[in-house]
């Protein structure tokens, strides 16, 4: 039977200072002044009309992705943030995390965001090389990426993660792992650690650069994740490590397949409808010129998740996750009967991608390095 699952908020900041070659996000470059309380006005609206969702749950954890949100005045953080807490309640121990460019951190502007509500930064670093940070179009150096994760250890944040890519133009594995080095010395409790790929519609994607070999990144990524086994991170999704107990909360509600409100230019949410038992998708208005007409509708499309697409759904998240999957909440989270994926459950068990625990199902080291191969199962629904 349907049960609701936890609910998070995602809110999408789209500008940037510039936009980088790699990047599919919906974000635009930055031109004049940002309209920052005009968009706050805005934001608030675009929840107001979501809140039917939430169906008497608080949020367990807020994301304000992008872009830069980092670009946004304190004042508008502050009227973002009381108008959230304004409308729907949060846990006493809501994660509020806000993603951040070492080159937008500025001391006396982020303490006004973490006294704003601001608990978990994300800081884009991406690279501690000059010469590759130039070519991934970032505007901040090493030094400065440096200085953001200080500033984070000295106001005393409870937690902040580090984004690092790998699988750079021209990388080597000393590069790659000179790189790493120099993030995990910054002590950061979560880094993501992930590879770069080259999405449709990008910059690389019209004129792709030389990336190294499929045996260089694979002794990339076994000599990392040996490197930070050793330092005491554990990996508990594919790009993702942390210290015992730092594991970023709203993101484990994505990939728990829980729910989740995205407000903002292009913003996607995940919504269960108990009185329809039905799972609903959305999608917001993607360009900020449209997002802030005044005859806006902020939502762009809305869509059912059909019981046939739920199994791949579902799994395309669980699976990433390191930890065991409980078959019990399959069934609360799709409203489902386990009967729906026996069968390729099965087939994953002779191919030693999966084992099944009794009450979960587990990934094996080999379901994780093929999980492309283990989804296609599903596809096949």
């Amino acid at each position: 039977m349907l049960q609701l699952p936890p609910l998070s908020l995602y809110i999408h900041v789209p500008w940037c200072v510039q936009k980088c070659p790699y990047c599919d996000f919906n974000s635009h470059a930055q031109k004049g002044d940002l309209p920052h309380l005009e968009y706050v006005a805005a934001l608030l609206e675009d929840l107001d009309q979501d809140l039917k969702w939430a169906q008497g749950r608080p949020l367990s954890s807020i994301f304000i992705g992008g872009g830069t949100p980092s670009l946004l005045s304190v004042e508008a953080m502050q009227t973002l943030l009381d108008g959230v807490r304004a409308r729907i309640a949060l846990t006493p121990d809501c994660e509020i995390t806000m993603e951040a460019n070492p080159g937008t951190v500025e001391a006396d502007k982020f303490a006004g965001f973490q006294r704003a509500g601001i608990n978990r930064i994300s800081i884009g670093v991406q690279s501690f090389q000059q010469e590759k940070l130039a070519r991934l179009g970032r505007i901040h150096g090493p030094e400065e990426a440096r200085k953001a994760a200080a500033l984070a250890h000295a106001i005393a944040l409870p937690t902040f993660n580090l984004d690092l890519m790998h699988g750079l133009p021209d990388q080597s594995l000393d590069d790659a792992l000179y790189d790493l080095q120099q993030a995990i010395d910054c002590a950061p409790p979560h880094l993501s650690w992930y590879q770069l790929t080259i999405e449709p519609n990008t910059a690389f994607a019209s004129k792709p650069p030389r990336l190294p070999e499929d045996d260089t990144l694979w002794d990339i990524y076994e000599q990392g994740h040996a490197i930070l086994t050793a330092r005491g991170y554990q990996q508990y999704e594919i790009s993702a490590y942390a210290k015992a107990g730092y594991q970023c909360r709203h993101n484990l509600n994505y990939w728990r397949f829980g729910d989740y409100l995205g407000i903002g230019c292009g913003a996607h949410g995940k919504m269960t409808d108990l009185a329809s038992g039905q799972i609903v998708r959305s999608a917001k208005v993607k360009h900020p010129k449209g997002y802030l007409d005044p005859a806006r509708s902020y939502l762009d499309n809305q869509w059912q998740v059909t019981e046939d697409e739920l199994p791949l759904e579902y799994f395309m998240n669980r699976f990433r996750l390191f930890e065991p999957v409980p078959k019990a909440e399959f069934e609360a989270y799709t409203g489902l009967g386990l009967e729906r994926v026996e069968t390729m459950l099965a087939v994953a068990q002779t191919k030693e991608l999966i084992e099944d625990l009794g009450d979960d199902w587990q990934l094996t080291a080999l379901g994780h390095r093929y999980l492309n191969v283990l989804l296609e199962l599903f596809m096949d629904e």
